[in-house]
């Protein structure tokens, strides 16, 4: 198996950095670390809980308004 040192990574770094730019690295790394997470959880089994809690209450910002019968047209 082959070792990996500082220097290889930090070529590696510097490859991604000239092929990406330094605007898009942040939300590469934000991308990664999402889809890392989402893997985690579907492995542990924390993803069935997310999704239960989820259902169980409803989100206040997407929740239907009801106008009262007076200003309905």
């Amino acid at each position: 198996m082959p070792n990996i040192g500082p220097l290889e990574i930090i070529i590696v770094l510097v490859v991604v950095l000239l092929i990406f730019g330094p605007k898009r690295l942040p939300d590469l790394g934000r991308s990664l670390g999402g889809g890392l997470r989402e893997f985690k959880d579907s492995v542990t089994g924390k993803d069935n809980d997310r999704i239960e809690s989820a259902d169980a209450k409803p989100d206040p910002v997407h929740a239907e308004k009801s106008e009262p019968a007076s200003h309905r047209s």
